[in-house]
């Protein structure tokens, strides 16, 4: 590779062997992935489209070249990233590894039929097809009605006071009633006296009688002006209450209409299918004696179990099968043989805990990423090159080795693998390391070394080599003494049955476990939801999931706190969700940092002089921002077989601001400028004001210096994501008695900037706060206060405390998976 200047780069030349392990190594921002992905997989991307109809060039060229003199030598590229699609509880684990369709083919060749029934297509077996949908409630395996006790929820009220919530309120409602009076319905007498026939026609009835209405008359007043044929006020037509609920949810375009609605309806599991979300007759075909719904529910490495005697031809059976139908016995052996090759692939990347229908909203990133890759690892592609992000990722150390292992044989399988990553030991592993630094941003983006791993231990410059090299066993750490105990009884969700837990307050504790053990679950989910309950914070829904009906429902089954709110306050959940679905929201809004840089610019003597207000510098408001574009400084171009891409702005550039808000400047900069400043070159050009200096400051502390103020969310990591919201809260003035709940994180970080998250999490301790952070890089562990170990396996051997201590305690446990790597981090 020849001049890349992609970001951050500094005009970099690099040879990179291929069919090698190929890991980019630096401290977060110093241009790994722009090497990686941005320069190297962007090349290769665009060169498959030069392979695309001209036409469909034309619109795909806008996502833009990278910015390399030349690459030579580059095979075509396949790039495994952790970013989420759309997401919907329609795609599954099943649906992303392809398993699914092998397995329908499964039921519809080789499956157990009932005696008469007519053969059935595979597509009968899918339950996102009109062929195998069950028509209840059309293959989402949940059923959404409204009941008597949703939409009345106060039966002691009567028709006039409102008993009936879920009717619409105001006119409308009061209309409802109206009709009610003229069909001579009591609207005066309790809803739970009402005699059950009134009750069940007023809120089920499907009929809609339209009748004459009375505005403003008594019940008494509306029978006599009925009996004497009075000209009425105007007709009105019923709808009952269950009418208007379903109808409204279905047919409004408002979300807030949807969400009142959807508050009076319930979900359950659909009577028809049992949630299986397939027809009868798909469910009445059987393989092993199951029906595909039940096999789709269960952890891979049981379905691994009941596929293995079919391949191995002693299933009960086969012998005859072999006999009377000889090419239906190869054929189940053929798809079956082929299924568990692919199962086998899965629970080798310590995914084995997971079932076929588990959807992919409920999923980790790293988890996401390695379903991708064992599909990857069976695809048997040839000469490519593999662009992997992180591919360690929320993976315990227990379960990188065999994360290893199907990278290695991805590589066997003459492949090349270029791999971002910072976790220690898959560096070690790697044939060739490119060492990107020496810093991040500006002072970054040069190659400090390109070779196999020995030659960097003489690298000066190099962070990495420091961890590779020189690493000591982990400064001892003495752990603080627990302030009082928070205890949890009872746990139920997921894999944890009735579990028994205390977690230490106004000390760091970290939950470890191999991947899927359940340390989410308790953490991330049940501790967070019982703290907000007894706070009375509403929790907001989570948007990844999709349709708000069509979540797949977990909810904490069983559970409460028994003990230790007293010591609570506030929680604060710092978790690795976006922190905005579209490039408007960014860096400096999100912080509220842009604020205070508008009415820096606003309190200019040009500005004053304009009559520009603050809303001027804002790319939200009209009178600011670049037209074209509307402030977003990228225009959208719709494809039709691929993803939208974002394009920059043909009139502004990117800028987003219109030429006359651009003729304000600040320091001899203009709004635009400030926004492409990194956190680093703003916090040196802001020195002298105050709140904006100190936000900077602690953007800087947490790693972030690399960022740009106005990137785009859309282009952050997850870990990025989480930090930026760390910074957010560290600015807030400390009071104490803050409950902070993490999810890994040290994800995307390098080891150098997990020592700067450390101090600044320390300090919050030191303030008088707790954290809990789920996480798996041994040196933070090392360095907690108390440490709860989940286990033993995952999945259904997973979901209890194996055991719960100071690090040292934890090292010294047999039984725990995470000990020995513990210890040898403790240098014990």
């Amino acid at each position: 590779m020849r001049g890349a200047r992609e970001h951050n780069l500094k005009d970099v030349d690099v040879d990179i062997p291929r069919d090698a392990f190929v890991v980019f190594t630096g401290i977060s921002g110093s241009g790994k992935s722009s090497l990686a992905f941005g320069t190297l997989y962007a090349e290769a991307q665009r060169r498959y489209f030069e392979s695309v109809a001209p036409y469909a060039r034309r619109l795909i060229d806008q996502a833009g070249v990278p910015e390399v003199d030349a690459i030579e030598g580059l095979p075509p590229a396949v790039a495994l990233q952790q970013h989420r699609g759309t997401p919907t509880t329609r795609s599954s684990v099943g649906s992303v590894t392809t398993i699914s369709n092998s397995l329908r083919l499964l039921y519809s060749r080789a499956g157990t039929y009932p005696p008469n029934q007519p053969h059935l297509d595979s597509d009968a077996f899918s339950p996102n097809t009109p062929a195998g949908a069950c028509p209840n409630c059309h293959g989402l395996g949940r059923v959404y009605d409204a009941t008597e006790e949703s939409m009345v929820p106060d039966p002691s009220l009567t028709i006039r006071e409102r008993a009936i919530a879920a009717w619409p309120p105001a006119w409308h409602g009061q209309n409802l009633r109206d009709i009610l009076v003229s069909l001579g319905y009591d609207v005066d007498t309790p809803w739970r006296e009402l005699p059950q026939k009134d009750r069940e026609w007023i809120l089920f009835t499907e009929e809609q009688p339209t009748v004459p209405v009375y505005a403003g008359f008594t019940p008494a007043e509306t029978r006599r002006a009925l009996r004497r044929k009075e000209a009425p006020s105007y007709m009105g037509t019923f709808t009952s209450a269950r009418k208007f609920v379903l109808q409204t949810f279905a047919t409004t375009q408002s979300a807030m209409i949807k969400k009142r609605v959807s508050q009076y309806m319930v979900s359950g599991e659909c009577r028809l299918c049992h949630g299986k979300r397939l027809r009868r007759e798909s469910l009445s075909v059987t393989f092993a004696g199951l029906d595909i719904g039940e096999l789709s529910r269960l952890p891979l490495k049981r379905v691994a179990e009941i596929l293995r005697p079919t391949v191995n031809g002693t299933a009960p059976g086969m012998a005859k099968l072999s006999r009377e139908h000889p090419e239906k016995a190869l054929v189940a052996q053929r798809i079956a043989k082929d299924l568990l090759a692919r199962i086998d692939v899965l629970a080798e990347l310590g995914l084995g805990y997971l079932s076929l229908e588990r959807s992919t909203p409920t999923l980790s990133p790293g988890e996401l990423q390695r379903l991708r890759l064992a599909t990857q690892v069976r695809s048997n592609l040839f000469g490519v090159v593999y662009v992997l992000d992180e591919p360690s990722a929320g993976l315990h150390p227990a379960d990188t080795a065999s994360l290893l292992k199907a990278l290695d044989q991805l590589k066997g399988s003459g492949n090349s693998l270029f791999v971002v990553e910072h976790e220690v030991d898959v560096i070690r592993h790697a044939d060739w390391i490119v060492d990107v630094g020496p810093a991040a941003g500006e002072h970054g983006g040069r190659i400090l070394y390109s070779g196999p791993l020995e030659g960097l231990a003489s690298v000066e410059a190099s962070h990495t080599r420091r961890y590779l090299f020189e690493e000591k066993a982990a400064a001892r750490h003495t752990p603080r003494s627990p302030k009082g105990w928070l205890r949890l009884e009872g746990v139920s969700r997921n894999n944890l049955h009735g579990l028994d837990v205390e977690f230490p307050l106004g000390v760091f504790t970290t939950v470890t476990g191999v991947s899927g053990s359940g340390k989410s679950s308790l953490v991330s989910q049940v501790l967070v939801e019982l703290v907000s309950e007894q706070l009375g914070h509403e929790l907001l829904p989570d948007e990844d999931e999709g349709e708000e009906l069509e979540r797949s429902v977990v909810l904490t089954t069983g559970g409460k706190i028994v003990s230790g709110m007293e010591g609570i306050k506030r929680l604060v959940r710092v978790d690795q969700r976006p922190i905005g679905r579209t490039p408007r929201s960014n860096l400096a809004t999100y912080t509220g940092l842009f604020d205070h840089v508008r009415k820096l610019f606003a309190a200019t003597k040009e500005a004053r002089a304009r009559r520009f207000d603050v809303g001027r510098f804002s790319f939200n408001v009209a009178k600011g921002r670049c037209e074209t574009c509307e402030g977003e400084g990228f225009v959208s171009v719709e494809l039709l077989f691929l993803p939208s891409v974002y394009a920059p702005c043909p009139t502004c550039h990117g800028a987003r601001y219109n030429a006359k808000t651009l003729e304000i400047q600040y320091r001899g900069k203009n709004i635009a400028e400030v926004l492409g400043m990194t956190v680093d070159a703003a916090y040196a050009f802001f020195a002298e004001d105050t709140a904006v200096h100190r936000a900077l400051g602690v953007l800087k502390e947490v790693g972030l210096g690399y960022l740009r103020l106005g990137q785009p969310a859309t282009e952050l990591s997850g870990g990025e994501a989480q930090r930026i919201k760390l910074a957010t809260e560290l600015q807030r003035v400390q009071r104490g008695h803050t409950l902070y709940v993490l999810d890994e994180p040290t994800t995307g970080l390098h080891p150098a900037d997990v020592d700067r998250l450390m101090s600044q999490l320390n300090g919050l301790v030191e303030a008088g706060n707790t954290i809990i952070l789920v996480e798996h890089d041994m040196r933070v562990i090392a360095a907690s206060d108390w440490v709860i170990d989940m286990g033993p396996g995952a999945g259904e051997e997973g979901g209890k405390v194996v055991v719960a201590g100071t690090p040292a305690q934890v090292a010294a446990t047999s039984k725990s998976r995470t000990a020995p790597y513990l210890s040898e981090c403790l240098g014990a």
